[in-house]
């Protein structure tokens, strides 16, 4: 077997079509865990769309082991192909319309930590294809835009693995020697082979079903292992909620007789949308109101329906390439975040979307990993599941909707799926299509899918008093060579707070609220007939994926906070004047100046705290100061430790300032109850954020009501809230209480990875030893990314004045446990990697430190190409 060369970079510039497709595949698995026999038979036929001819085929397979190979009924030898470890070349390929060739080949799931292909999770086989695992099954035309229709045989041990499962409808079953099984599956649909899927093992299954708008049933089932059926119920609701919000919004109806979830304990990712059968992280399935948080709850909504969304946008109508990824995924996640708006808050869901769009996605378009939501290059396509792709691709999409009015959308999104169903098409195809169903040109919105980094845009304004006019001029400025298409929703407030109506330029129509379209470089607009001038209410809803930089003094802020009626603007109202405030102290501490809060901020917040609210969730934002990693966003230079001191400074005022009347909103909000209702989430909302406010006071009072709730609670939000508190404090009861969690809740283990998480987020000066600590705690696994992420990740992305200590101890041991993960799972170690590759960002002393460690594991032998890009990017 020939070695292949170092990791070669792939360019979109360089696409063609396959030489050759599939036009169906029956595969046969005999499975063992560790040794699966794969038989797989391809129907191909070259490709009419390619013009070469006579060319060799090249399937791609990793870490196989090659039996034989059979070419339309005879067997080949080693003379008529070429194997090395990544790709197997039919030197001869015989002229017909279409030629079968039939591959034999072994697996070892058991040593495939990686968890891409077929791996072992638990006693579980289960499979993990997207984006290049199928490779690591069988040899394969591995790519997007090759679709064939899949017939699967499994044969297991009827003992050890009773229920095989696989993609499409069950059409055969049967009983052969050896107490041995097999079933056999077939998907009517053609798709390509990263939606593939086979699960095999001991589960147990929780069923129900759908009746479709036009009379079909469809079958639903849950499968899980026998101790998690009681935790099943929340996430088959979703799935039912998904289905009807589908069919009324998008007008989709789902296509096969029987849909399936399987949970799985071992996963990379947080789900997949396998055809028919999606194979689901537990963390994302599972959930009971004393073991999940009202949090979890939420989020198994939004990802149980965002994978049965995919059915259409990612399934139906798939990418061709990988570079299309945000076709699917930026549509998926807005059509996910619109559906999970729906069944919460409008204002609060949006607010949350924005904020981690702000804290994580903003920094990875400032740092060397930035890239558009349609890359242009890449190493390895797994290191491109970015929140670029995920959300800023979904905030282009939402700017679309914005644009074109929600109906225009529909119109757009329905031709996209009528004119494109069973193919494999671009980002180019489903613009195509909105401007086709609207009639309008969106040539100048393309360029959002190669633009690089976040656009900001300069806000100046002029009113002229004898006119009873206002000019608002506004520049934007971005990495783009020429000027986006960029929605401005915009309102004006009169100074009692109510809403001026605009007449804006020829427009005689008044309105509460406009949307601008920024098409130029700079440009101004004229709004008229304004007896005073008004204080403006930009970037309404976050419209526009943009940095706004506007002059605003704190007393408007304060007046936006207290008047805006959109939610959006009131919460960042709020948050910009925290931030302005918070950075004022920051350059005190820098100066060594005292501490001194401004009065304002505790006025607000007492304004806020005595207000009647029907959205408590709502307040609950709007009492939180901006967290540690957007002001670290915010900074040319950041400071770890000045950040963290003033942030905790300011809490602790107000907490000092306010606690009688945090005191009271927590007693008349704190209901002992599970239920999950709207309204007894959004109290305990509220209710633990005047906590985390009165833990600050440190008196024994406030301790003894922390304690209570950790004790009484009937639900894990107000426990884990109750030990967040205790980890992040003095708490006298913190170390018997960490133990009592432990030994209360040992058996689940979603429960031990936020036990892990809330000690490695903790802000005090010994959490880098507890960490090291648990490390070696009997509960931890390094394979398991669950387990991994609560820990490693929580402590180095998590936690930034505990990792950033000045000594590297954190770079280091981030560096260490990456190389180890590098040998166990490249996918996993690049995701930790990215903790590093911001030290540009920070104070020389820090960037040294950082650096050494980045080019510790780009020295390390056998680095992955995972791991491998982002290093070598970053040091760039």
């Amino acid at each position: 077997m020939t070695k292949t060369p170092s990791p070669q970079t792939i360019y979109l510039k360089d696409y063609a079509v396959p030489e050759y497709l599939i036009h169906s595949v029956e595969l046969t698995l005999s499975l063992d865990e560790e040794k699966t026999n794969v038989i797989s038979k391809l129907t191909l036929q070259r490709n009419p769309k390619s013009g070469a001819k006579q060319l060799p085929l090249i399937l791609l397979g990793e870490q196989l082991e090659l039996i034989n190979i059979t070419l339309e009924g005879q067997v080949l030898t080693a003379n008529n192909y070429q194997l090395t470890s990544e790709n197997l070349t039919i030197k001869h390929v015989p002229l017909l319309e279409k030629f079968t060739l039939i591959i034999e080949n072994n697996i070892n799931p058991k040593a495939n930590t990686a968890l891409e292909g077929l791996y072992l999770s638990n006693d579980m086989l289960c499979t993990q294809c997207e984006a290049e695992g199928f490779r690591k099954i069988t040899y394969y035309l591995d790519r997007p835009d090759v679709m064939a229709k899949f017939t699967t045989t499994l044969i297991a041990d009827k003992t050890r693995y009773p229920l095989l499962l696989s993609n499409g409808n069950k059409v055969d079953a049967g009983e052969l020697d050896n107490n041995r099984h097999w079933v056999k599956w077939e998907d009517p649909f053609a798709k390509p082979c990263y939606l593939f899927a086979l699960v095999a093992g001991q589960l147990e299954v929780i069923k129900d079903s759908f009746t479709t708008l036009t009379g079909r049933e469809i079958a639903l089932e849950i499968f899980v292992e026998a101790h998690d059926k009681d935790k099943c119920a929340h996430a088959m609701q979703s799935l039912k909620d998904a289905m009807i919000w589908d069919e009324k919004n998008y007008g989709r109806e789902y296509d096969l007789n029987l849909y399936m979830i399987v949970a799985v304990g071992h996963f990379n990712m947080g789900a997949m949308e396998n055809k028919g059968l999606n194979i689901f992280n537990t963390k994302f399935v599972l959930a009971s109101p004393d073991t999940a948080t009202d949090s979890d709850y939420e989020h198994i909504a939004a990802v149980i329906a965002h994978e049965y969304f995919h059915n259409w946008s990612g399934n139906r109508v798939t990418c061709r390439d990988w570079f299309q990824l945000s076709l699917k995924e930026g549509f998926t996640v807005f059509r996910d975040q619109s559906f999970t708006a729906d069944h919460t808050s409008q204002g609060v869901k949006r607010i949350e979307d924005v904020n981690l769009l702000r804290m994580r996605q903003f920094v990875e378009d400032a740092g060397p990993l930035a890239h558009p939501i349609r890359p242009e290059a890449y190493i390895e396509i797994n290191n491109f599941y970015t929140l670029t792709v995920y959300e800023k691709g979904a905030e282009v999409v939402r700017m679309l909707q914005t644009l074109l009015g929600e109906a225009g959308f529909r119109s757009g999104s329905d031709l996209y799926f009528e004119r494109h169903d069973g193919q494999a098409v671009t980002c180019d195809d489903f613009i195509q299509a909105m401007e086709d169903a609207n009639q309008v040109d969106l040539s100048q919105f393309k360029r959002w899918y190669s633009q690089v980094g976040t656009p900001v845009i300069q806000v100046s304004q002029q009113y002229d008093e004898t006119a009873k006019t206002l000019t608002l001029t506004l520049e934007q400025q971005s990495q783009s060579i020429t000027a986006l298409q960029i929605p401005i929703k915009i309102g004006l407030l009169n100074s009692d707070g109510s809403s001026a109506k605009i007449n804006f330029e020829d427009d005689n129509q008044d309105s509460d609220e406009i949307i601008l379209q920024l098409t130029k470089d700079k440009q101004a607009f004229v709004f008229k007939n304004l007896d005073h001038k008004p204080i403006l209410s930009l970037l309404r809803g976050f419209s526009a994926p943009v940095k706004l930089e506007q002059v605003q003094s704190i007393e408007e802020l304060a007046f936006l906070l207290s008047h805006d009626s959109d939610p959006f603007n009131r919460w960042e109202a709020g948050q910009k004047l925290a931030a302005n405030l918070i950075f004022s102290l920051i350059e005190d501490i820098q100066q060594g100046k005292p501490l001194r809060l401004n009065p304002i901020l505790i006025e607000v917040f007492k304004h806020l705290l005595t207000q009647e609210w029907e959205d408590l969730s709502y307040l609950s934002l709007l009492l939180t100061l901006p967290a540690e990693i957007y002001l670290a966003g915010q900074m040319k230079v950041i400071d770890v430790d000045a950040i963290h001191q003033v942030r905790e400074f300011v809490r602790e005022q107000l907490a000092i300032n306010l606690q009688s009347q945090f005191s009271s909103l927590y007693q008349n909000h704190h209901d002992k109850t599970e239920t999950l209702n709207a309204l007894a989430i959004s109290k305990r909302r509220i209710k633990n954020t005047c906590l985390s406010y009165l833990v600050k006071t440190k008196t024994p009072e406030n301790y003894q009501s922390i304690s209570a709730q950790f004790k009484t609670a009937t639900n894990m939000t107000d426990q884990i809230a109750a030990l967040g508190l205790m980890v992040n404090s003095q708490h006298p009861d913190k170390l018997v209480s960490l133990e009592a969690f432990y030994q209360q809740w040992q058996q689940e283990a979603l429960v031990i990875d936020k036990w892990f998480a809330l000690q490695a987020g903790s802000c005090l000066a010994d959490t880098f030893t507890k960490v090291q600590a648990l490390m070696k705690h009997a509960a931890f696994d390094l394979k398991n990314p669950n387990r991994m992420r609560s820990l490693i990740g929580a402590f180095s992305q998590g936690n930034p004045v505990c990792y950033h200590a000045k000594n590297g101890e954190g770079y280091q041991f981030l560096a260490d446990n990456v190389i180890a993960l590098n040998a166990i799972n490249p996918q996993v170690a690049s995701r930790m990697v990215t903790a590093l590759t911001q030290w540009k960002r920070f104070d020389k002393p820090r960037q040294r430190l950082m650096t050494e460690q980045l080019e510790r594991i780009v020295r390390t032998e056998g680095i992955s190409k995972d791991v491998y890009e982002l290093v070598f990017k970053s040091l760039a």
